[in-house]
């Protein structure tokens, strides 16, 4: 992982420096990984943009998540299970610490939308195999923080969802343990556009 890191900031290197324009639109594309104690996942997003100021802009992230993470059961004991691609919808806004010729910008930002919730399989031994959990409730509303730096067209930087917990039923209703649904990501990625840029 390291060594990927690296080869990407010696390519950022070979970019001249580049500011956004107000009134451009861009579109932002991300990949990463998702850390958790339970195992981990994947991440990707599309999120257009558009630039309000020359220093921010808001946008549209339309995101997916698939994580391996501990579910708590209802006896309160600690569960490996396989949660399935989740979906998101966040409005977001973005500031950028950006100087005039200078191609490595820092920012923060964040947002808040709709998170569409997955369906869980447990995978331990108590739980018939292939069981299949349903949330209380197939989608809620939460929101987002997050900072990174951006270099020529590309972008690397850590986002934190803040999701609700959910509940789980099985088929017949009964409560059969909960899931955390906040998660931290560490993405990578580069745009598209941005309107007029100069040095």
């Amino acid at each position: 992982m390291k060594r990927i890191i690296l080869a990407v900031l010696i390519t950022f290197v070979g970019f001249n420096g580049y500011s956004q324009k107000k009134d451009g639109f861009r579109v932002g594309l991300d990949l990463g990984v998702v850390p958790t104690n339970g195992g981990g996942g994947i991440l990707f997003s599309l999120e257009p943009k558009y630039n309000i100021q020359d220093n921010m802009n808001v946008g549209l992230r339309m995101g997916i998540a698939a994580i391996v993470r501990d579910v708590e059961s209802s006896n309160g004991e600690i569960d490996n299970a396989k949660l399935s691609a989740s979906s998101s919808f966040v409005g977001t806004y973005d500031y950028y610490f950006n100087k005039s010729g200078k191609s490595f910008v820092p920012y923060v930002g964040g947002g808040a939308g709709y998170y569409a919730i997955g369906n869980v399989e447990f995978n331990e031994a108590d739980v018939d195999a292939g069981t299949e959990l349903q949330p209380e409730v197939s989608g809620v509303f939460g929101g987002l923080v997050r900072a990174g730096f951006e270099w020529g067209k590309f972008r690397m930087g850590l986002e934190y969802n803040l999701v609700p917990d959910t509940n789980l039923e099985d088929s017949n209703g009964a409560n059969k343990g909960s899931v955390a649904n906040s998660y931290l990501g560490i993405h990578l990625g580069f745009y598209l556009g941005g309107g007029k840029w100069g040095k």
